[in-house]
């Protein structure tokens, strides 16, 4: 019995090992990708939007990515061609908030 839950133990670590590796090689193959598809002030204006907004960035991240290893992405994007993904993807997110105000007795 204590044989069996060691095993399962070390399978289990190893399984976690493995998994954390091939985390490791995806973060590693996006900043590759993006490092050869962005110019130095776009990744600089995409690391600072990493410091304000986390999630925005990485779905911008996950769009240049898929984008470029899909093939539809074959040059490099300046500062400004980010700063027009980014309004996109804010116009794409914007919602619309409405605010009624309702009185007793109305």
């Amino acid at each position: 019995m204590i044989k069996r839950r060691r095993l399962a133990e070390m399978v289990r670590r190893s399984e976690e090992a493995k998994e954390r590796e091939e985390e490791l090689a995806r973060e590693l193959q996006k900043q590759e990708v993006l490092r050869r598809v962005l110019t130095p002030e776009a990744r600089e204006r995409l690391a600072n939007i990493k410091l304000v907004k986390p999630e925005l960035a990485k779905h911008l991240e996950e769009y240049l990515v898929s984008l470029t290893l899909s093939g539809r992405l074959n040059k490099v994007i300046d500062d400004e061609e980010l700063k027009e993904i980014l309004r996109q993807i804010d116009e794409k997110s914007r919602r619309d908030i409405r605010i009624t105000v309702r009185r007793k007795g109305e």
